[in-house]
C-alpha cells in the first residue's frame, strides 16, 4: 500500500469516527433534553410557569416547587412505600428467576420446552390487558390472605414479581448456559453438592446478569402508576410516590412546577441505583448478548 493510500485510509477512518461521534452526541442531546426541561421546570418560579415562560433557562431559580412537594401529607411514607415495594420485588424476582434459569438450563424434565414457551408468551401480553383480571384476582386473594389483597403493598409486590420473572429468566438463561458444564463436573468430583455449586460457583459467575435483571425490575416497579392506582384504592397510607404526584393534577389548573419537582425527586433514587451498578450492568448486558 502506498503512502497516499494509507493517508486516505486514515483520513476515511477519521471522518467515520467524526460522523459517529456527532450522531452519538445528537442522540445523547435528544435523550437528555426532556430531563433538562424537567429539571428546569422544577426550579422555575411558579409565576414564570403560570405566565407561560418557555425560555430554555431561568435567571431566578427557586426551590419552592420542591417545598410544595415535600409538604404533601405523608410524603415520606409514600417514599418508604415505594422503596419497600421496589426492593422486595428486586429480591424476590431475581432469586426466583435465577433458580428457574438454573433449572431450565441445567436439568432435563418433562414440559421443559412448554415452560420456556409459556414464559416467552407471558412477556408478549400487554400489561393493560391483564390489569382488570388481576384486580379481581387480588380481591379474591385478599379474602384468603389479606396482606396480598387490595389496598395492601403485598398486591403490588406479587404483581410486579409476576411480570419481572419472565424477562429475568430469559436473560439469566444466557448467563447460566455460558458456564461450562465441565466446571460443574469438576466441582462434583471435589465433593461439592449441587446447592454448593450453585451458591458458591455458579451465582458469582452470573452475578452481572443478576444485577442487570435487578436494575430493570427496580426501575419498572419504582415508576409504576397503573397498578398502584388500580390496587391501592382507598388506603392512603399505602400509596406510593407516583400517586403522591397525582395530587398536583387538578381539574382547574395543574401545578406543573410541583409535578416536575416530584418527578425529579423520583428520578434521584433510580439514578443513584443505576450509577452504583453501572459497570456490572454493562457487563451483564454484554454477557446476555453473547449467551
Amino acid at each position: 500500500m502506498s503512502f497516499v493510500d494509507s493517508t486516505a485510509v486514515v483520513g476515511g477512518r477519521k471522518r467515520v469516527k467524526w460522523v459517529a461521534d456527532t450522531v452519538g452526541l445528537l442522540i445523547a442531546l435528544i435523550v437528555a433534553f426532556p430531563l433538562y426541561w424537567m429539571l428546569l421546570s422544577a426550579i422555575k418560579p411558579k409565576t414564570a410557569i403560570d405566565a407561560g415562560d418557555s425560555l430554555p433557562f431561568t435567571t431566578a431559580p427557586s426551590l419552592e416547587s420542591f417545598l410544595r412537594v415535600l409538604q404533601v401529607n405523608d410524603f415520606a411514607r409514600y417514599f418508604v412505600n415505594s422503596v419497600v415495594v421496589a426492593l422486595a420485588v428486586v429480591l424476590v424476582s431475581t432469586v426466583l428467576a435465577f433458580l428457574a434459569a438454573v433449572a431450565l438450563t441445567r436439568y432435563q424434565f418433562k414440559l421443559r420446552t412448554t415452560m420456556l414457551i409459556t414464559i416467552l408468551v407471558a412477556q408478549m401480553v400487554p400489561i393493560e390487558a391483564l390489569t382488570i383480571p388481576m384486580f379481581f384476582m387480588m380481591r379474591q386473594a385478599g379474602q384468603v390472605f389479606p396482606p396480598i389483597g387490595l389496598n395492601h403493598l403485598g398486591s403490588l409486590v406479587v404483581v410486579h414479581v409476576g411480570f419481572a420473572i419472565p424477562f429475568a429468566v430469559w436473560m439469566l438463561r444466557g448467563f447460566v448456559a455460558a458456564v461450562p458444564i465441565e466446571l460443574e463436573e469438576a466441582a462434583r468430583l471435589d465433593g461439592a453438592s449441587g446447592f454448593t455449586f450453585v451458591r458458591s460457583i455458579l451465582f458469582p459467575l452470573v452475578a452481572p446478569g443478576v444485577v442487570a435483571c435487578s436494575v430493570f425490575s427496580f426501575i419498572s416497579t419504582w415508576n409504576d402508576f397503573l397498578f398502584a392506582k388500580t390496587f391501592i384504592i382507598s388506603a392512603q397510607e399505602n400509596q406510593t410516590l407516583p400517586l403522591a404526584i397525582l395530587t398536583f393534577f387538578k381539574p382547574d389548573e395543574n401545578d406543573w412546577g410541583a409535578i416536575m419537582a416530584g418527578s425529579v425527586i423520583m428520578t434521584i433514587p433510580v439514578l443513584i441505583f443505576f450509577i452504583s451498578v453501572q459497570r456490572k450492568l454493562v457487563s451483564g448486558l454484554a454477557g446476555a448478548v453473547k449467551g
